[in-house]
């Protein structure tokens, strides 16, 4: 395929507003299939695994392509929902061009957001839909105005205009070639010519001299501002009634960048390499999917160079060398065999040794790697155990497998608690990951909320004493400590011994005492820091004295100078960043009060509320679910370790009460 008939680009949303549905059209009116998909009807070329069917939503990014009139597409359906993220990211990376859809009865979301600042981030270049106009309480002009109030007046600009609205909404207008045009169509007309002709010196001295700019003129000028993102259009349409897309997919044959006009890639190295057919082959892996046929596929996006089938290749990021058999092209789960790919194109490899997500892919070794993916933090997440006894390990190793595809998942033990923990971007993505475990490797997990890491300290000085003194026939054990706490910025020891009353061999033994007594506070049996530890006397004997006399002594006293020095519970805080419709402020508000939450701040960015809050992390649990709850879907958060606080007293209470109540006699 040449470079230039190639469109590479992904079709990206918020959840709910028919990016699939458009994506099944574009290929039905492309000829590349002869039966419109339907999502409800669990027929769609792109949602098609049987956990796709049962949601009616997108769970994987899918890769597709067709041929449209002389260009051929390659373009990915990423899934809208916030939980499933990750695959979003992922897919991004293979991308030169996004279509944002927006369903025109909600305006902007926070996966239109999510979309767009990621667009921005990659430097790829924009075209948006608003979809689902027929529907009741859709406006065009509202959304519209949603948009340009968030990205720019000047930037989103209608290219198509919609004839009638909801139930009336029947055609659209193309505002640079229509004729008798609404008038706010003339407007936007206006805006359109100014745009195009600022971004080509030649068209603006012609356009300011009173001349017409021709058709081929004005795609020039449509072309240079949309891949330098000056320009995004706006496009008007129903995927319902199929009315506007052949507009939306003509301006994407017609006006989306090919693979070369980026003119070079940035490397991880910061270095540049570029875009050819005929250099060194380069590819980017976003997705690894486990095929009941093939087995493990894994897909690539062509950045430079041609692969061909039957040919060895380099994992540079790992080292390794792999065979590349049959290059495969998919669309939905429909797979043929292609002789090679070229830049731009997706292609699948099969049974690839050690590939992962965010590997590059090179003919030769001296390629540079490509830059790595980013992804978010995780936000929730729950601490697990096998329901069979022995079975931890399969259930550890297979849960990796799962996060080698899914690459916002993590599974963790957890240093303090020693609880495994399972984290992922909200309770559907784990709960579908569970779903995953038992189906695919017939495991069973309870699941439970994690434990929360307190930590204790002191909050005055506090002096304690122990002698050790045990005899037992033979030699006895001996040795007496006094030690003094007092809080700190940070743990520290002293040695203030003078005249030799505990031998210096014996101090490290008294600090190795203090250390471990400290993984394990008098309150809730949690770690104790931000305190000073000072060994000021004590006694030994030549014959009785060890180190282990000194450490059983010391944990002794250091337990009644930490009883005395008036000890509190710690609490982890955290920062956290909720991205909100302006409807839900006030519910957002209320309910960041009740976790005693502190809000510190509110902005506006892409369109969305923002809001900065520290949230004590015993209040965040679940918080994902119930942010979902309060908002129908359209809330999302990040959240990350800012500090520890100590509890109120009141909550402290209970912490002690339900630790001293699990305590044996023997502790």
């Amino acid at each position: 395929m040449k470079i230039d008939e190639i469109r590479n680009f992904g079709v990206i949303g918020h959840a709910g507003c028919g990016k699939t549905a458009l994506c099944d059209l574009m290929l039905f009116k492309a000829g590349a299939v002869d039966r419109l998909g339907s999502v409800d009807q669990g027929t769609s070329v792109s949602d098609y695994t049987p956990a796709e069917q049962a949601k009616k939503s997108s769970i994987y990014s899918t890769a597709l392509s067709c041929k449209y009139k002389d260009k051929n597409w390659f373009f990915i359906d990423p899934p809208g929902y916030n939980e499933f993220v990750g695959k979003m990211i992922c897919a991004m990376y293979a991308m030169d061009s996004t279509v944002l859809v927006i369903n025109g009865v909600n305006g902007l979301e926070t996966g239109t957001g999510r979309g767009w600042k990621r667009s921005v981030d990659l430097n790829l270049p924009r075209f948006i839909y608003i979809n689902r106009l027929e529907l009741e309480g859709a406006d065009f002009e509202r959304t519209l105005q949603q948009l340009q109030e968030a990205y720019g007046r000047t930037v989103c600009v209608p290219v198509t205009y919609p004839d009638g609205k909801e139930a009336a909404f029947s055609k659209v207008y193309n505002i640079l070639t229509g004729k008798d045009l609404p008038s706010e169509a003339e407007e936007y007309r206006q805006t359109l010519m100014d745009t195009i002709a600022e971004a080509d010196e030649e068209l603006m001295e012609k356009y300011l001299g009173g001349e017409e700019l021709s058709l081929d003129e004005i795609n020039k000028g449509l072309k240079a501002a949309i891949q330098s993102g000056s320009l995004v259009p706006v496009f008007a349409g129903s995927t319902a009634k199929d009315i506007g897309v052949t507009e939306l997919m003509d301006a994407i044959s017609d006006l989306a960048p090919n693979p070369q006009a980026r003119g070079s890639i940035e490397m991880a190295d910061g270095s540049r390499m570029p875009v050819s057919e005929s250099g060194p082959a380069v590819a980017l892996a976003f997705r690894l999917q486990n095929d009941a046929f093939v087995g493990q596929l894994t897909f690539f996006r062509v950045f430079s160079g041609t692969f061909k089938s039957d040919t060895e290749v380099v994992n540079v990021s790992t080292g390794t060398r792999e065979k590349l058999g049959g290059l495969l092209q998919t669309n939905g789960k429909e797979q043929k065999i292609t002789p090679e790919a070229t830049p731009g194109m997706i292609f699948a490899a099969t049974k690839l040794k050690d590939a992962h997500i965010g590997n590059t892919l090179a003919s030769s070794a001296d390629v540079k790697a490509l830059p790595p993916i980013q992804y978010p933090i995780p936000v929730m997440s729950y601490a697990i155990s096998a329901v069979k006894s022995g079975e931890d390990d399969k259930i550890i190793s297979s849960l990796q497998k799962i996060a080698a595809t899914d690459t916002t998942l993590q599974i963790s033990r957890h240093p303090e608690t020693h609880e495994f923990l399972l984290s992922g971007m909200g309770d559907q993505h784990l709960q579908q990951v569970i779903k995953r475990l038992n189906t695919d490797y017939k495991l069973e997990v309870n699941l439970a909320a994690p434990r929360i890491a307190y930590r204790e300290t002191v909050t005055a000085p506090g002096e304690g004493h122990f002698r050790h003194k045990k005899q037992s026939g033979g030699h006895g054990q001996f040795a007496e400590v006094f030690l003094k706490v007092e809080p700190a910025d940070k743990f520290s020891f002293e040695n203030a011994v003078v005249g030799g009353a505990i031998p210096k061999n014996y101090i490290p033994a008294v600090e190795k005492g203090v250390i471990e007594s400290m993984e394990v506070g008098p309150l809730a049996g949690s770690t104790v820091e931000r305190l000073k530890v000072i060994v000021c006397d004590g006694k030994y004997h030549d014959v009785d004295s060890s180190e282990m006399a000194f450490k059983i002594a010391t944990r002794r006293a250091f337990k009644e100078a930490i009883e005395k020095a008036h000890p509190v519970l710690l609490e982890p805080i955290m920062n956290v960043k909720i991205r909100i419709p302006d409807r839900y402020m006030g519910d957002i508000n209320g309910d960041l009060n009740q976790r005693r939450g502190r809000i510190i701040g509110m902005s506006a960015e892409d369109g969305l509320q923002v809001v900065n809050a520290e949230v004590p992390q015993a209040e965040m649990a679940k918080y994902a679910t119930e942010l979902r709850s309060l908002t129908q879907g359209s809330g999302l958060f990040e959240m990350e370790f800012a500090r520890y606080e100590q509890v109120p007293t009141n909550i402290a209470n209970e912490i002690k009460a339900k630790y001293q109540g699990s305590l044996t006699e023997e502790d």
